[in-house]
């Protein structure tokens, strides 16, 4: 027992003296947070191709949850479920996953990246006062500038090339609520896959 106590304090200070940005999960496994830029290639069947470069310096916590279910091919065949037009397209609904912790100022964490047309973030549960912390798979693309939204969500990327996609989506008369959940699952648009690709 005092073997394994031992061993639990050193492992604790060697994670402490490397300053590493390594967290431990329910599971125990270890995640690492990306950094840098990476970019992705999302088809939308019968729009087009969109390119999106992710920041990974600016939101590593995002970026890598991101990242991760790409690769594992979590948006493929998934749906675009809103279109609020003139303010977001939204998708990832009906994957399940852990939550995050949402990158923006309001949950103490600096993130410059401002909600213009093209930035893609990160949608959760709740107000803009509650509810930081429930990020998840849902991701959306501003079209429209809609910087109201800085500092309290977790912006992690922009759109690079296709952006006239996004419009066409964007401008189609779609049977919504009051919020733009599309209300005929037929009539969503179907990301076709979001795959990782080279600049």
């Amino acid at each position: 027992m005092k073997r394994i106590f031992k061993l639990i304090i050193i492992s604790c200070f060697i994670i402490l003296i490397t300053g590493c940005k390594d967290v431990f999960t329910r599971e125990n496994k270890v995640i690492n947070y990306l950094s840098g830029k990476y970019n992705v290639e999302m088809s939308i069947k019968n729009y087009g191709k969109v390119y999106i470069e992710l920041d990974a310096d600016k939101a590593p916590i995002t970026v890598t949850n991101f990242m991760n279910l790409v690769r594992d091919g979590a948006y493929d065949n998934n749906k675009i479920h809103r279109v609020q037009k003139d303010f977001v397209i939204q998708a990832g609904s009906n994957i399940k996953a852990d939550t995050i912790k949402g990158e923006f100022l309001a949950n103490g964490i600096d993130n410059d990246i401002s909600h213009v047309k093209g930035v893609i973030s990160m949608a959760r549960e709740g107000s803009q006062t509650e509810g930081y912390n429930t990020a998840s798979t849902q991701f959306f693309i501003v079209t429209e500038d809609s910087t109201y939204l800085d500092n309290y969500y977790a912006g992690f990327g922009k759109v690079t090339k296709g952006i006239e996609v996004i419009e066409k989506i964007n401008k189609k008369s779609f049977e919504t609520d009051s919020m733009g959940s599309i209300l005929k699952e037929a009539d969503m648009p179907v990301i076709e896959y979001i795959k990782e690709i080279e600049k």
